[in-house]
């Protein structure tokens, strides 16, 4: 009766979190810390595991509403980054866990001068950047079952990444402030998961994550939309398969929701959006090394544009959007 409860709670908590109208990070970069590719403790997990990964993605679409848009509409043209993260948990005890991350970018911007930066307004140029992000500090509560299979979470996002970056030779900034590693603001992270078994050998599972981070405050005309992230997925465990000790194809939804930013510094109009995606993978693990990776291919955008008169201020309408995404996470278990 107890495990029951724990489950329904866990999954009331992943979709309670979710805003009626909210969410941060102008790629989406949280939909990267969620699903089968993220670290969610269980009894079988080691005391420590460190890891590294690596994400990859190429805006290069211009989307306005729930459907791909003129490239002209849009002053910027293409983002390209591929974000390189290193990570660690620590099991305290049977009910806390803490973890930590750490992501770097790099990212290449190709878009439209205004005249500020390098040249003649209206010339295309591509700014550069690598620079570490914002720090994450997480504690998750695991006893609400035997089995730890239930964790609720709090976390925080820390204002270590980059949130000026380059100049122009002219003196401008090369990149917006919704284009930069760092927001410049401290944001809460709420989490929730659950994983269970759909068949009695275990080999057959589920599971369901949710995320929900805000920024407190605002940080020189700036404030990141809030965003919730969710998860669910199954996977299947083959187990040891020749020098493997575990082969596990996985196959998973997830939505991302954000908000729109805000402040003087902030497009409001064209940020924002809801995405739902679906990522086949694959979870491997030999001796004390786990792999996993995964293709990430939308099913349905929606991003928020600037329209009419708002769109003529602004000079620009819609957002730029990635036709896939990857991910692979390396963890070593101590």
């Amino acid at each position: 009766m107890n495990s029951m409860i724990s489950r329904a709670a866990a999954v009331a908590a992943v979709f309670a979190l979710a805003p009626s109208a909210a969410l941060a990070c102008a790629c989406g970069c949280g939909v990267f810390d969620i699903g089968s590719g993220g670290m969610m403790p269980t009894d079988s997990t080691s005391p420590l595991t460190v890891w590294f990964r690596y994400d990859e993605m190429n805006q290069n679409q211009n989307w306005e509403g729930g459907s791909k848009a003129p490239a002209a509409d849009n002053s910027d043209k293409r983002i390209e980054t591929s974000f390189y993260t290193v990570g660690g948990q620590y099991m305290v005890n049977h009910s806390w866990t803490v973890m930590a991350e750490l992501p770097l970018y790099d990212r290449a911007l190709t878009t439209t001068d205004d005249g500020s930066v390098f040249g003649a307004a209206g010339s295309i140029y591509t700014g550069r950047l690598t620079a570490l992000g914002d720090l994450q500090l997480s504690v998750v509560y695991t006893g609400l079952s035997a089995d730890m299979s239930t964790g609720l979470g709090l976390g925080v996002k820390l204002p270590t990444g980059d949130f000026t970056g380059p100049k122009g030779p002219l003196g401008g900034a090369e990149f917006d402030r919704d284009s930069l590693p760092g927001t410049g603001t401290t944001d809460l992270i709420l989490s929730a998961y659950h994983v269970g078994r759909l068949n009695a050998a275990g080999s057959l599972s589920y599971f369901v994550q949710g995320r929900y981070q805000f920024a407190i405050g605002s940080r020189d005309g700036y404030r990141p939309g809030n965003e919730f992230d969710s998860a669910a997925g199954v996977t299947y465990n083959f187990g040891k398969v020749g020098m493997l000790d575990k082969v596990a194809p996985v196959i998973q939804l997830l939505n991302s929701y954000r908000d729109h930013d805000s402040g003087v510094a902030a497009d409001p109009p064209n940020s924002g959006y809801e995405r739902l995606l679906i990522a086949p993978g694959v979870d491997l693990r030999l001796n004390k090394v786990h792999l996993y990776a995964d293709v990430e291919i939308p099913l349905y955008q929606h991003a928020n544009a600037a329209e009419g008169e708002a769109a003529v201020v602004d000079g620009t309408s819609g957002q730029l959007v990635a036709s896939v995404l990857y991910k692979l996470r390396v963890a070593y278990d101590f």
